[in-house]
């Protein structure tokens, strides 16, 4: 006796189909799994030998096989459990074997039967999807797996409800999709007051995903205008949604199967380590510059991060995606991220400051701004100075814009970027351009040309700085309306990129 279940196995947020293949045959009783099985996958026999048991169901004194195919995949997870108990009832020919390889299950069995909400039920019912295949999941991840609308979702409580599903007892009914996650009242630019020149930075930011770097002494207000960005950022869109849940759902982080549409927000501390950050670990989990995919990640006291966990930086910020390798996996996950960090401008910070400095100035702010590398600052499109504001201008009435205004232009700019670039797959800004087409729409006016030639010269800008000026000024032309880059957003653009740097 022999049937065949379907799961999947994760590569990243690619989900790969599984076959779960069970034989039932005479010799020495034992229940076996093979085809490179981790851990969970091999306790999944006991489980679902207790599960069974909740049925009254014994199993046969004969040689039960469960092999996991393609037998050279790593199996890493509980969510083997459904699909294997499945495959074993179809085996012993209580439930249809025709509906049953028409069907891709995860789930994780508890002792008495209960199906346990496992993550990565969203790319599963994608991968369900491209295959034609009904999904069956835990009720808890079924919210979550409808959203992918194309794919019929059957979701269950206890492994009980799952056989009377397919033996028609009690068929269960599709799963709905979860609740769109409203944004948060959050935090409003208007709170801040003064900054006017870091306020207009993160709104160019904001416009072309263009990454920002705060220096400033302690106090003076970084933190407060990071965490204010998502504020003034436009909602993801559907595809973008679904392309950052999917990470999100490999990382059990999707509340209660509802797929936001707000843009990420990911603040690690300094103490993080390299893993954390990239990614990696067991399973080759995405980090946190993957978890802020189409987001924001944001990195307080950006010299204080180990050196090499700064370096890894480099290369996720040019291609937008990051290859985690280990001595088993390979696994690439998206991660186009706006970076902002901010940092004092020494150890003791006070370094602008001649009443309150350390006695190491300015010897000190060489050494612990010489902790960003040459190449990693280079990829900062904007540097802004952050001043500390006057004990007397603290009192005064906020006067600023509120971010519901500021968000109005952003969104207006990203769309002149969506039409002028629809030809290019996903959702570029003019952080993404680059090559020919960058020269075709970035090209400023005469006048624009001979101040950014003279600029380079002058200030000795590297290549790709000259492009990163070229993007910054193209958002600038955006959020001003103009078809052209002029001088003025040439002049802009390359006063945001000297800012305490060389190039």
């Amino acid at each position: 006796m022999a049937a065949t279940a379907h799961t999947v196995a994760f590569e990243g947020i690619e989900a790969r189909l599984v076959e779960v293949q069970c034989a039932v045959t005479p010799g020495l009783p034992s229940f076996s799994i093979v085809g490179l099985p981790d851990k969970a996958v091999s306790e999944a026999r006991e489980r679902v030998r207790a599960a069974l048991n909740t049925l009254s169901i014994a199993l046969p004194s004969k040689k039960i096989t469960v092999n996991l195919a393609p037998a050279d995949l790593p199996k890493v997870g509980s969510h083997f459990d459904l699909p294997i108990a499945i495959a074993l009832m179809a085996a012993l020919e209580m439930i249809p074997r025709d509906a049953v390889e028409q069907t891709v299950a995860l789930g994780e069995l508890s002792l008495n039967g209960d199906l346990v909400a496992v993550i990565g039920a969203l790319p599963a019912a994608m991968a369900a999807a491209a295959d034609g295949r009904q999904l069956m999941c835990p009720k808890d991840s079924g919210a979550e797996a409808a959203w992918v609308g194309t794919a019929e979702v059957i979701a269950a409580e206890t492994l009980a409800g799952v056989l009377r599903h397919f033996t028609g007892q009690s068929p269960l009914p599709p799963a709905s999709p979860g609740e769109v996650t409203a944004a948060p009242l959050g935090r409003d630019m208007a709170d801040v007051k003064g900054q006017e020149r870091a306020k207009r930075a993160l709104e160019i930011a904001a416009a072309g995903r263009h990454h920002v770097l705060f220096v400033g002494t302690p106090g003076s207000g970084k933190s407060m205008l990071a965490a204010r960005l998502p504020s003034i950022l436009p909602p993801l869109s559907p595809v973008e949604a679904l392309e950052t849940s999917m990470i999100h759902s490999l990382s059990g982080l999707l509340d209660s199967g509802g797929i936001s549409r707000v843009r990420p927000f990911r603040e690690p501390h300094h103490t993080a380590s390299m893993v954390a950050i990239v990614g990696g670990g067991r399973g080759a989990k995405p980090g946190e510059i993957s978890l802020a995919h189409n987001g924001v990640l944001f990195m307080d006291e950006f010299p204080e991060f180990p050196r090499g966990v700064l370096e890894t930086l480099r290369q996720p910020i040019e291609t937008g995606s990051v290859m985690v390798a280990r001595a088993n996996a390979h696994v690439r996950y998206p991660s186009k991220f706006l970076l902002v960090a901010a940092a004092n401008p020494c150890r003791c910070g006070y370094l602008p400051d001649p009443a309150r400095a350390c006695a190491r100035v300015p010897i000190c702010g060489e050494e612990y701004m010489g902790k960003i590398s040459g190449p990693l600052m280079d990829r900062f499109d904007l540097r802004v100075e952050v001043p500390p504001v006057q004990f007397a201008d603290l009192d005064l009435p906020a006067t600023g814009e509120r971010s519901e205004t500021i968000r109005a232009r952003v969104a207006a700019a990203r769309s002149v970027q969506t039409a002028r670039y629809d030809s290019m797959d996903g959702t570029p800004v003019n952080a993404d351009i680059e090559g020919a087409r960058l020269e075709e729409v970035a090209t400023p006016s005469p006048e624009g040309k001979a101040l950014l030639l003279q600029a380079a010269e002058r200030f000795g800008l590297t290549a790709r700085g000259y492009h990163r000026v070229m993007r910054v000024s193209r958002t600038i032309a955006d959020l001003d309306g103009s078809e052209k880059v002029e001088a003025p957003h040439i002049a802009e653009a390359v006063s945001f990129r000297l800012t305490f740097a060389k190039n």
